[in-house]
């Protein structure tokens, strides 16, 4: 053993060797370099030790059990290191796998969250039991990050759960389980309530077990379920990719479709072949700009937000005990649900105890459907419910911490509706406003505490979105925007921060992705085509569906309200081919949406029934098309150099708000990484992104030329980071 190993070797007098695995240069153990040498230094002792060893015992000197790969250095790999990146996943599965076939008992003693690699080192025990604690989270969620579970994650639960089991609930979704539901699952054999139990667990097994191997090392074992050999498994295996093809819908998301293949392509050889299968698939998503895309997002941009990366420092941390919700409409009674779920009183005023009452019933709605799935109990639903308090009266505010005002988007009334609570709140108290598109600044003017003052715009609806978009006004203070970061983290809302103006940042470049697609209608392009183009581009929902469920006239009211304060301010209004459709389907058809009967979609009884008929007689030029390629870019790039702008105009603050918020805000592509790694991303890097926006500008008109910033960025050869 070397100084440098960082797996300490304990051996019991009963012949037990206990391996605890402990990097003294990380908070948690990952699968880097002083990794790999430890475990094969190990697994050799283990190997030349193997007749005095009794069994082994593997756990974890760290508050997690194994944090899986290292992302700087999977960020790091490139197309012309898929050689050496083979290589290296080979060597680090063939030590697990010297550890399973050792021929003693080996026992994975899971102490804190075993995810990714943690738990496909597990999966290499041959017997796995898990501390049933707070924080707790097994699985192999690496799809989320556009890899598979490459350390033989897919090539052990194929083998361990069955091919359709392993797929659906492990590896093509990245569920993560606690303790109980990965005993359930499959995952893991054992579940105990101490540390302590957990080491003796483990000794009593292997007590038990003097010799120990992998069940599909074993003489006649089967595949739970049977192998695409198998005639049964065979007729429903076409079942498997096309549902996969129906959630991907074209989007550029390789990771799904490589799982898919590496685990029904390793089930049909030995596990060794399965293996090398599974590297190669691993190898080719790790070397392509899809995963490094997902991973700059959802760990490195992610995890920046969440550890209050926007956060002014210097502050104390608050914690709201009382919240004033005004409005109890569907906004406000999102708001009041989070809210009380997270512990906080929750005041839910309207203008009649009716309303907030009915306000409440939203709650009362969503705490019965979860008790009935059983993923609440009713005595947490109760404690729930009864933090909300409906109201019509303003005095029942007092003493609140917080004001969320969800009103209609009306800057009087808003202001009405602050004049009338302000008095009874606390001094310092927090004055929020839930708006879309209003700039703060302005709203600000109707509070006597301005300094106080702060957009808080939620997402609909609000139990299910966890974006919280804060937005900084003129006045707004430092110590305001800290006490509203401390408060979307104590609600459990990922909060981005952006400087004010109108539509902000989410509001202001989901426009010009749905003003792209319905130009395209405008021009005489096939409505069916524009909807695969957004689908296949990777948004979660078409475009023209969405812009029905919005209703027509709302985006218009914004669109007329935006370029009249443009032209007041002298900047003039570049017409966007979308408007005349829109104001046609208005005004001409009287179609305004979802709600009020048609859009661009027909409906019966509420339910979408096709692309309303006259879109093609009106709109529609037979035979017209442009390239399908350009169809999905002129959305994407529309909403890109849209927000180049905002970063240009102040509103945008950082790289990682821009990137989350466009994901988790506004359904821009996750396979892209957010619209700032879209960009970092293009073939080309800056310069290609510039080159292309140029090709579509001179096919499709100025609004896609790049804007200067952009190009000098390009030019000096930098990224946005």
């Amino acid at each position: 053993m070397t100084e440098q190993n960082i797996i300490r070797w304990d051996s019991r007098e009963d012949g037990i060797v206990v391996l605890t695995i402990d990097d003294p240069n990380q908070s948690a153990n990952t699968m880097n370099a002083a990794y790999i040498e430890s475990m094969k230094a190990t697994v050799d002792r283990l190997e030349a030790e193997r007749d005095s060893i009794a069994g082994v015992v593997l756990t974890s000197a760290k508050k997690t059990f194994f944090a899986g790969g290292d992302l700087n250095d999977l960020l790091a790999v490139k197309p012309e290191d898929a050689e050496t990146f083979f290589r290296t996943a080979e060597a680090i599965k063939a030590d697990l796998r010297r550890l399973e076939k050792l021929g003693k008992p080996v026992v994975a003693a899971i102490n804190g969250a075993a995810l990714g690699g943690g738990l496909e080192i597990a999966l290499a025990c041959h017997r796995r039991i898990a501390l049933d604690g707070k924080g707790m989270q097994i699985g192999l969620p690496e799809v989320g990050l556009g890899l598979l579970p490459g350390g033989g994650g897919v090539t052990r639960t194929v083998r361990l759960l069955g091919i359709t089991n392993a797929l659906t609930k492990v590896l093509l979704q990245g569920q993560r389980y606690t303790a109980q539901r990965a005993l359930e699952v499959g995952l893991i054999d054992e579940v105990v309530n101490s540390a302590a139990d957990l080491l003796a667990k483990a000794v009593e097994w292997i007590g038990a077990n003097s010799e120990s191997a992998q069940p599909w090392d074993l003489k006649g074992y089967k595949m739970p379920g049977g192998t695409p050999a198998s005639p049964a498994f065979a007729a429903n295996l076409p079942a498997i990719p096309a549902n996969l093809r129906k959630q991907i819908r074209g989007a550029n998301l390789p990771a799904p479709t490589a799982i898919l293949s590496a685990a029904v392509e390793g089930a049909q050889v030995d596990f060794d072949t399965a293996s090398t299968i599974e590297s190669r698939y691993l190898t080719e998503l790790a070397t392509g700009q899809v995963s490094k895309n997902m991973i700059k997002a959802f760990f490195f941009d992610l995890q920046h937000i969440n550890s209050g990366g926007s956060r002014p420092k210097a502050y104390p941390t608050h914690v709201v005990k009382k919240v004033v919700v005004l409005g109890a409409g569907m906004m406000g009674a999102g708001i009041a649900h989070v809210c009380a779920k997270a512990g906080i009183d929750v005041i839910l005023k309207d203008v009649t105890q009716e309303s907030a009452e009915r306000g409440k019933n939203y709650s009362v709605k969503i705490v019965d459907k979860a008790v009935a799935r059983g993923t609440m109990t009713r005595e947490t639903g109760d404690a729930l419910l009864t933090k909300i308090h409906p109201t019509d009266k303003a005095e029942d505010a007092a003493g609140a911490d917080l004001v969320i005002e969800a009103v209609f988007e009306d800057p009087t009334l808003k202001a009405k509706v602050f004049k009338e609570i302000e008095q009874f709140v606390a001094s310092d108290a927090v004055l929020g406003s839930n708006t879309s598109t209003l700039p703060i600044s302005g709203l600000a003017g109707g509070v006597s505490r301005p300094t106080d003052f702060i957009g808080l715009h939620f997402f609909s609806p609000v139990d299910k979105m966890n974006l919280l978009e804060i937005i900084v006004g003129d006045q707004t203070s430092d110590a305001t925007l800290a006490k509203a970061i401390d408060i979307a983290q104590q609600i459990r809302k990922t909060p981005i921060v952006v400087n004010d103006s109108r539509g902000f940042f989410t509001s202001r470049v989901i426009g010009k992705f749905l003003d792209e697609a319905i130009a395209m209608v405008g021009e005489g392009i096939n409505p069916s085509s524009i909807e695969q183009a957004g689908l296949q581009a990777g948004y979660p929902a078409a475009p023209l569906q969405l812009y029905d469920e919005l209703t027509l006239t709302l985006p218009r009211k914004i669109r007329e309200e935006t370029k009249a304060a443009a032209l007041a301010d002298g900047l003039g209004w570049q017409e966007h081919g979308s408007e005349a459709v829109v104001d046609r389907l208005i005004d001409e058809f009287d179609r305004k949406g979802r709600s009020t009967g048609g859009g661009f979609y027909s409906y019966a009884d509420g339910k979408r029934t096709g692309i309303w008929p006259g879109l093609a007689e009106h709109f529609t030029k037979p035979g017209y098309e442009i390239p399908f390629e350009d169809m999905k870019e002129r959305m994407l790039f529309a909403e890109a150099i849209d927000t180049v702008k905002c970063f240009d105009e102040g509103v945008l603050r950082s790289v990682p708000d821009a990137n989350i918020g466009s994901i988790f805000g506004i359904g821009f592509p996750a396979w892209t990484g957010g619209v700032m790694q879209y960009i970092n991303g293009y073939e080309g890097g800056l310069a290609g992104f510039v080159a292309r926006a140029r090709t579509l500008a001179e096919a499709y008109g100025p609004r896609f030329e790049p804007p200067a910033s952009l190009v000098e960025k390009a030019l000096r050869g930098e990224r946005y980071e």
